[in-house]
């Protein structure tokens, strides 16, 4: 892969249109600012992150998560351009100087996809289809369409809710450049190649968008997954776009510190295992000079927010570092792993106590369980009632239910795959509160005031 095509402001939907912009923004900026405007953008704000949301102590919700992810995004990207340009100074004419604009557009769209609870929410929607009452529908689908949704993801969707032109809507969805849309496919591949983890990055349905991209970004194919022998563009995996490791970077970088921070002010974990997990990712000799800084900060909750803006820091740029060295190895897509799998040991080392502490003191509390369990009920439910009435659509249940469906969901396409898919970008599109309203009101539990 090359730096010089790699790097496109062509956008999806207008690839043919050509007219002067009024203002200085490039296509990049545009990029970021027209995520920030978007509904479901806005509606992250009213999704879970990780714990309940905020009742007296404000923790991260989707919303803020995703605004800090783009935040060091933009550093990761803009770090990494000026270390480029430096080593090869022909690129100073193209595109790579955007790197932080469009690594920091990508990391506000990474999460667009998560359905209501999260992981849960995912859970709920491909259980209900491998081992509920979706089993049924299993023979009125190809084997590549029914692993779309018996694993359901929020990354191959967020790619599907950016490009896939819903009823009423433009070609191309959000009409991203392609460079952004690149950008946020952590897995380039659909489900029928996602082997033990099960994670894709676009369904079938946006297996040729995204085959379209990555012939113009010049995208090479992933030799060592494409053993199946089928050419199609929905059975071909393809290496990460190069920027893929900056988001991905970004997004490792703030979940794991910043669910440290929430977990602290949860009362989860005490104050002194917090300041000592955050101030183990540095020698003893910079934790001899944090300490003093410390000393002349008296507020608890303040001392922890200098350790973590260090500790962000800090792993920023180790994870620039890592990808620098390795840049030759990132374009020909031979890169094993994570940025973060290859910092410096201690700083690595670091990283996996917090997310030790992670799995056995935050993922599992009692309160995040509980959310889940909730979460999961409520997802599970409305698929079921859904899914039954789109593929019933002529009883007056059904008819009711289906009243609640914006018109731009094609719940009626005479193609089961794309019915329930429909009904799924609806479902998913759902905030927290929203699902919970419906639920409650579908079960009798709320009835509006007349």
């Amino acid at each position: 892969m090359d730096w010089t095509t790699l790097i496109s402001n062509k956008r999806l939907g207008q690839e043919d249109l050509h007219y002067q912009r009024k203002d200085d923004r490039t296509e990049f900026h545009r990029d970021y600012d027209r995520l920030i405007f978007s509904a479901p953008f806005r509606r992250l704000q009213n999704k879970t992150q990780v714990f309940p949301l905020p009742g007296s102590v404000f923790v991260h919700n989707r919303l803020t998560h995703s605004l800090e992810v783009a935040s060091v995004g933009r550093s990761l990207g803009n770090d990494v351009a000026s270390r480029l340009v430096a080593i090869h100074p022909e690129l100073r004419e193209s595109h790579i100087g955007e790197c932080g604009s469009i690594v920091s557009a990508a990391c506000l769209a990474h999460d667009l996809g998560n359905p209501p609870f999260g992981h849960s929410g995912e859970r709920a929607i491909a259980s209900f289809f491998s081992e509920g009452e979706g089993l049924k529908y299993k023979s009125l689908m190809t084997e590549a369409q029914w692993n779309d949704i018996i694993h359901y993801d929020g990354n191959a969707n967020a790619f599907r809710l950016l490009t896939h032109q819903f009823l009423g809507r433009r070609p191309g969805g959000f009409v991203m450049t392609y460079s952004t849309l690149a950008s946020i496919v952590k897995y380039p591949f659909t489900s029928d190649l996602a082997g033990e983890k099960q994670k894709f990055g676009f369904f079938q349905s946006e297996a040729d968008t995204y085959a379209k991209i990555a012939r113009e970004l010049g995208i090479g194919r992933n030799a060592r997954r494409n053993t199946r022998g089928d050419d199609s563009s929905s059975s071909v995996s393809y290496v990460r776009y190069p920027l893929v490791y900056l988001v991905e970077a970004a997004d490792d970088i703030c979940y794991e510190i910043m669910d440290i921070e929430d977990a602290h002010k949860l009362k989860i974990i005490s104050s002194d295992e917090t300041k000592q997990l955050l101030l183990g990712y540095f020698t003893p000799e910079h934790q001899e000079n944090m300490l003093k800084i410390l000393s002349s900060i008296t507020d608890t909750n303040e001392q922890v927010v200098y350790l973590r803006s260090c500790a962000i820091g800090a792993l920023e740029s180790a994870c620039v570092k890592v990808f620098v060295e390795n840049e030759e190895s990132i374009l020909n897509g031979t890169f094993e792993g994570s940025l973060i799998d290859h910092i410096d040991p201690i700083l690595h080392n670091a990283y996996k106590q917090c997310e030790k502490l992670s799995y056995d003191k935050i993922y599992f509390s009692k309160d995040v369980l509980d959310i889940d369990l909730a979460g999961y009920r409520i997802i599970y439910t409305l698929i079921d009632l859904f899914i039954t009435a789109t593929m019933n659509p002529e009883t007056a249940y059904s008819k009711l239910l289906l009243g609640r469906v914006s018109s731009q969901y094609d719940v009626l396409n005479p193609d089961v795959y794309t019915r329930i898919m429909a009904v799924l970008d609806f479902i998913s599109g759902m905030t927290d509160v929203y699902s919970l309203d419906l639920f409650r009101k579908i079960n009798g539990d709320s009835i509006p005031i007349i």
